[in-house]
């Protein structure tokens, strides 16, 4: 038995129950001896793995869904898999899943939300649906979890269709409730093929009333807006977006698609306007991060995850049949009017033994560390005036590695993946650059085989990468120009 590899529409729209269980079982035995499987992060047990949907607070314990084609690492017919936890670190596989199983879903489960309305976790989503001519239909659906864990969908859409002015390019609903009300923030395309984000309000959860276009910015924002997440930090609002193509001078990036978010003062319900925003701003400078979902938890903080790939981009796992996983979870703050993204404390849980480092920064590449497993969390602090690479994944003779470059005297960074084992996506380049304070530098990475997440100075900027070393790419080296430094190294347990 072979792995698919050539995916026709036919294939990919397969209804689930057709596929046999033996090549399901080859399937997942291939992943299984796959390279590059994580050890903390959430990945797909088989096939692909792409947005975070659903992360919410429910029955005493943290609920996470995310879009899943089971089958093979591409876009095929999407359903949602659900994961629980009780510390946002080590996640369980639960059995009830969201299918496309009704006439409103047929052709894909796709993203959305979850709140708590009475008993019950409200799940909120976009059923895609292909009609005789292949025409896509997007109905913004609703279900009810009930603290048995059951999902039961709700017969009627929530909303049948796009208003007019807008194409079928309309998906991603992020219910919220605000006072007496109920609103739902969606991603949209008016008919002159430009991405807006429309808002919807109801009292009931059954009657929805279309309240415009969320009034944000004058500026073009490509030509779709996927994933709109809007929540609130310190009373202030900031809204998550994925503007698909927009300009590269409203807001610089590298990627195929941005992941964006802007900063508000205040929200005025009554005119659907953000007031005092910010322009666009990258939620990440590295090269794969898209999709962030984010949510305002009860316990007070604002909680994100996102999905750590890209659309349209073939990675190299593909050809063992899976694709994809999910960041850390962070958390959202907000200091001196800047978005501030942290790990969540929780990630201490899987600390293991601290190894501790300092001393001064030499002129040729120095080893701090050799590991046995790139499964670890690093701390470097850097005094000022410090100039320097650090390399990690790094075989021996440094001929393999990614590299971190830093410049605290004129406040730049870059970090080079090129030289990081297999490449893939070099289309969109292997290289980012990121500005920096000036003065000391504060470095916290999470290593996970085949993923970097990078903190500097307290998550002022993040910058993520996914990476595929070879198995003797186990060195951490470090050089630069004879300044001080210190550091820390945890192994990190797996959440399996």
């Amino acid at each position: 038995m072979r792995l698919v590899t050539h995916w026709t529409t036919d294939l990919r729209y397969k209804k689930y129950d057709e596929w046999s269980k033996d090549y399901y079982y080859f399937l997942k035995q291939s992943v299984s001896n796959s390279e590059w499987r994580l050890s903390y992060h959430i990945q797909p047990l088989t096939g692909l793995l792409n947005d975070p949907n659903g992360f919410s607070f429910f029955n005493n314990r943290w609920h996470l869904f995310y879009q899943s084609y089971p089958y093979g690492p591409v876009h095929g017919i999407k359903s949602w898999h659900h994961l629980t936890s009780t510390d946002l670190v080590h996640w369980i596989d639960e059995n009830e899943h969201l299918l496309p199983d009704s006439n409103y879903d047929s052709h894909g489960v796709y993203s959305g939300s979850a709140i708590l309305v009475d008993q019950n976790l409200f799940i909120a989503y976009t059923g895609n649906v292909r009609n005789k001519e292949w025409e896509r239909e997007s109905y913004q659906l609703g279900a009810l979890m009930n603290n048995d864990g059951q999902i039961t969908k709700i017969r009627q859409p929530l909303i049948t269709e796009a208003p007019n002015g807008y194409t079928s390019e309309f998906r991603d609903p992020q219910l919220i409730q605000c006072k007496d009300a109920y609103y739902i923030v969606i991603g949209a395309q008016n008919n002159q093929l430009q991405g807006k984000v429309l808002t919807y309000k109801s009292t009931d959860l059954k009657n929805w009333e279309c309240l415009g276009e969320l009034i944000f910015s004058d500026l073009p924002l490509g030509f779709m807006i996927e994933c709109p997440n809007l929540v609130f930090i310190d009373e202030k609002p900031v809204l998550l977006f994925c503007p698909q193509g927009l300009d590269r001078n409203i807001c610089s990036y590298d990627n195929i698609y941005p992941n964006s978010y802007v900063l508000a003062e205040d929200f005025d319900i009554r005119k659907n306007k953000l007031i005092n925003v910010s322009a666009p701003v990258n939620l990440d400078e590295g090269f794969d991060v898209y999709a962030t979902q984010a949510f305002n938890a009860p316990d007070g903080r604002v909680l994100s995850i996102g999905w750590f790939g890209l659309p349209e981009i073939t990675y190299p796992t593909d050809k063992f049949g899976w694709a994809h996983c999910l960041t850390i979870v962070k958390e959202l703050i907000i200091e001196d009017d800047k978005l501030i993204q942290r790990p969540v404390a929780e990630m201490k849980e899987l600390r293991e033994t601290c190894h501790p480092s300092s001393g001064e920064l030499d002129s040729s590449a120095t080893k701090l560390y050799q590991v046995d497993k790139n499964c670890y969390e690093l701390e470097l602090n850097f005094e000022e005036g410090a100039i320097g690479t650090l390399s990690l994944f790094a075989n021996e003779n440094l001929s393999k590695k990614i590299d971190i470059a830093f410049d605290t005297k004129n406040g730049k960074m870059t970090v080079n993946r090129k030289l990081a084992g297999e490449s893939f996506a070099t289309e969109y380049g292997t290289e980012r650059m990121v500005t920096i304070d000036k003065g000391q530098l504060s470095l916290q990475i999470f290593v996970d085989e085949s993923t970097v997440e990078v903190f500097i100075n307290h998550g002022k900027k993040v910058v993520s990468s996914r990476v595929f070393p070879g198995s003797n790419q186990t060195n951490i080296f470090l050089q630069g120009n004879q300044k001080q430094f210190t550091g820390k190294l945890w192994k990190l347990n797996s959440i399996e």
